[in-house]
C-alpha cells in the first residue's frame, strides 16, 4: 500500500500586500501533499510565490487560512536562495548556528567533498563558497524533506555534478526550485506548478513539464473562447507568451545549429585550409576580437596557457569550467579589461560593449520602474529606436501596470529581469553576460534565449547552465583547470563529448604544471568480450522498451483518482516505475561505457 504523506497543506491561502497571493476567500485554496520519497520540481514565474510556498511548508511563516499537517518526527530543511551570513565570523560558525545544528564532523565530511574550507571568513567569502557552506549545513542536517531554492546558483559544474549524485542517492523527499533545466530533468519525477494563484501537480518529471504546460494553456484557451473571454487570455499572456515563444525558439535553434556547422568548418583542421583558400580576407574583415598567443599566470600558477582565438561578428561564445579555472580571467583578457602576460588582443575599432555580470548592482528599492528604465519619462531608446516604456515592459514579460511600482516590491527574479531589460536597451555590438541565468524563471530564460538569438552583435557568455549554453552559443571555450583552453564548435554537450572522447587523465591526478599541451588520451581497448558485444548490440532495444514502460507507468499514475480508488495498484505501479527507471539508468550507463570502448 502506498505510504501516506509526510506533510500536507489543505485549503492554503495567503494574503500579501493588497491582495491574496494564492488561495483567496472565493477559492478552495491550495492543496499540497508530499510523499516520503517525492522528487518534485516546483515551477512558476518570478513573483508567483514559489519561495513563499517553501517557507509555508517549513512553518517559517503562517498562512491566513488552511491546515498544515506534518508527520511527527519529520525533519524539514530549507536551503535558501540567499542565506544570510551576517554576524558570523567564519563559514563554520554559520553552519553550526541554531539549536538543531548538525555535528562538525558531518559538516566537514560534506564540505570536503564539495571542496570548501569552512574556516574561510564569512565576510570575505565568494558567492560560490557561501553556497557550498549552506549546502554542507543543509545536507548534514539529515532531512526527511529537503527544500532547495535555486541550489545551483554560484556553483560550478563539478559541484553541480556532485549535488546531482548526492540527490540521486538521497532516500528522503525533496522539492527544488531551479532555472537549470538539465538539473531538473535529471532529478525530478513529479512537477508542481504554481500558476496565477493555483497549484497543479502531475506525476511526470520536468522532462514532461513543457508539454503539460502547453496542454493546460491550450485547454484554457479553448475554454475562454467558448466563454468569449479573450481579454482574460491576453491578461494571462496565453496568446503571446510561453507556447509561441517556445515555438519561435525552436526555429532559432535550427539556425543556431547551422551557425555551429559553419564555425566548425573554420575551427577544425580539415576545414581550415579550404576556408582560407576561399574567404580568408572576408573572415578577417568580420573579426571583432583577435587573440594571438595570449596567456596568464598569477604567481607560480598558470591560469591560461598560450592559445589563439578569432571571434567573428555575430558569434555567440560560451565560456565554461570549474570555479577557479580561469573563466573570468579569460573573459577580462578578451574584453581588454586585463592585459595578457604574453600575446596580444586586438579589437575592432567600432567595438562597443555592454556588461551584465553576476555581481549585479542592486537596483534602488525606492525607485520606480519608470525611473529605472526611462529616467522618469514615458519613452526610452531601445538600441537606437524610440519605444514607450509600457510596450517595452511587455517585451520582458511585465504587466504594463507596474510602471510606477517601486523596485522594493519586486522579487529577486523580477529585479534581475528588469535589469536585463535596462541593459538590453543600450546600443552596443558586444554583449558580455556573466552568469546571466541566476535568479531567472524558465519563461524569462526562454525570453533571454530569444533576445540573444536576435541580437545583431557578438555575445560572450560565462555560465554553468548547461541547457542554456546548448540553446545559445555557437562556440564553447572549455577550461579544464590545467590552463588549457578547448575551442569547440557547439555548446556544453559538444565540449563534454570532446572531453569524454579525449579521455583525459583520472580526475584525482592533476595535470603537470610544466605541460603546455592538452593531456593525452588514456589507452583504451577496442576489443569487446562476447558478453560486452552482446550488451552493446541488445541494450538500445532494451532501453527503448524501458522508456515505453516508464511512459505507461507515468500515464497511469497521472490519474488523480487512482490512489484513492486502488492504493495497492498505485503502490505496485510506483514500485515498478522506480525499478524501470533504475534499470534504464544502469543500462544507459553500461551502453555508454561500451560505446566509449568501441569508439576508442
Amino acid at each position: 500500500m502506498a505510504e501516506p504523506p509526510i506533510l500536507s497543506w489543505e485549503g492554503l491561502g495567503l494574503h500579501q500586500g493588497e491582495g491574496w497571493l494564492f488561495g483567496g476567500p472565493d477559492t478552495d485554496g491550495l492543496d499540497l501533499h508530499i510523499g516520503p520519497r517525492d522528487r518534485l520540481a516546483l515551477i512558476g514565474r518570478n513573483g508567483a510565490g514559489k519561495t513563499t510556498l517553501l517557507r509555508l511548508i517549513t512553518g517559517e511563516i503562517e498562512a491566513d487560512r488552511g491546515t498544515r499537517k506534518v508527520k511527527p518526527g519529520t525533519n524539514i530543511v530549507l536551503l535558501e536562495q540567499e542565506p544570510d551570513f551576517t554576524g558570523y565570523e567564519t563559514l563554520m560558525d554559520f553552519a553550526l548556528a541554531g539549536p538543531d545544528a548538525p555535528s562538525p564532523h558531518e559538516i566537514e565530511s560534506i564540505a570536503g567533498q564539495l571542496g570548501i574550507d569552512m574556516t574561510t571568513r564569512a565576510d570575505g567569502a565568494s558567492g560560490g563558497e557561501k553556497r557550498r557552506a549552506a549546502l554542507a549545513r543543509a545536507l548534514a542536517l539529515d532531512p526527511d524533506l529537503l527544500l532547495l531554492d535555486e541550489p545551483t546558483n554560484h556553483l560550478d559544474l563539478s559541484a553541480i555534478d556532485w549535488l546531482e549524485g548526492w540527490l540521486n542517492r538521497y532516500k528522503g523527499a525533496f522539492i527544488v526550485i531551479s532555472h537549470d533545466r538539465t538539473f531538473l530533468k535529471r532529478l525530478t519525477r513529479a512537477t508542481i506548478w504554481l500558476d496565477r494563484g493555483k497549484l497543479r501537480r502531475k506525476e511526470v518529471g520536468f522532462g514532461g513539464y513543457e508539454a503539460w504546460e502547453e496542454q493546460v494553456y491550450a485547454e484554457e484557451a479553448r475554454a475562454a473562447e467558448r466563454l468569449d473571454a479573450k481579454l482574460k487570455i491576453e491578461a494571462h499572456w496565453l496568446e503571446r507568451g510561453v507556447t509561441a515563444r517556445r515555438k519561435r525558439n525552436m526555429g532559432r535553434l535550427e539556425k543556431l545549429w547551422e551557425m555551429r556547422e559553419q564555425r566548425a568548418a573554420m575551427i577544425n583542421p580539415a576545414g581550415t585550409a579550404k576556408l582560407k583558400l576561399a574567404s580568408d580576407d572576408d573572415f578577417k574583415s568580420k573579426s571583432v576580437i583577435v587573440a594571438e598567443g595570449i596567456s596568464k599566470s598569477f604567481g607560480d600558477r598558470t591560469i591560461i596557457k598560450p592559445f589563439d582565438l578569432r571571434i567573428q561578428r555575430g558569434d555567440r561564445i560560451g565560456i565554461v569550467g570549474a570555479n577557479g579555472a580561469g573563466k573570468t580571467t579569460l573573459l577580462k583578457m578578451l574584453t581588454g579589461e586585463l592585459e595578457p602576460d604574453t600575446g596580444t588582443v586586438t579589437h575592432a575599432k567600432t567595438l562597443s560593449g555592454v556588461m551584465i555580470d553576476q555581481q549585479r548592482k542592486l537596483l534602488d528599492p525606492q525607485k520606480t520602474v519608470r525611473q529605472i528604465l526611462a529616467e522618469g519619462g514615458d519613452w526610452l531608446d531601445v538600441r537606437g529606436h524610440r519605444k514607450h516604456v509600457q510596450a517595452y515592459l511587455k517585451d520582458f514579460l511585465f504587466d504594463p501596470s507596474v510602471i510606477d511600482a517601486k523596485i522594493g516590491t519586486f522579487s529577486g527574479g523580477e529585479r534581475s529581469r528588469l535589469l536585463l531589460a535596462r541593459e538590453f536597451a543600450r546600443t552596443s555590438n558586444l554583449l558580455v553576460l556573466d552568469e546571466p541565468t541566476n535568479d531567472l524563471d524558465l519563461e524569462t530564460l526562454d525570453l533571454l534565449q530569444e533576445v540573444i538569438a536576435d541580437y545583431e552583435g557578438t555575445v560572450l557568455i560565462v555560465s554553468h547552465d548547461r541547457d542554456f549554453l546548448d540553446r545559445t552559443v555557437t562556440v564553447t571555450l572549455g577550461l579544464d583547470g590545467s590552463g588549457y583552453v578547448d575551442v569547440i564548435a557547439g555548446g556544453y554537450e559538444d565540449w563534454e563529448a570532446k572531453r569524454t572522447q579525449r579521455n583525459a587523465k583520472p580526475a584525482k591526478k592533476e595535470a603537470k604544471p610544466e605541460s603546455t599541451a592538452p593531456p593525452p588520451p588514456a589507452p583504451k581497448s577496442s576489443k569487446l568480450s562476447y558478453k560486452d558485444q552482446r550488451d552493446y548490440e541488445l541494450l538500445p532495444a532494451r532501453i527503448e522498451e524501458l522508456e515505453k514502460l516508464i511512459a505507461n507507468g507515468e500515464t497511469a499514475l497521472a490519474d488523480p483518482d487512482l490512489y484513492n480508488s486502488d492504493p495497492d495498484k498505485f503502490a505496485r505501479i510506483s514500485k515498478s516505475l522506480e525499478l524501470a527507471r533504475d534499470e534504464k539508468d544502469a543500462a544507459e550507463l553500461r551502453w555508454l561505457e561500451l560505446a566509449e570502448l568501441v569508439e576508442g
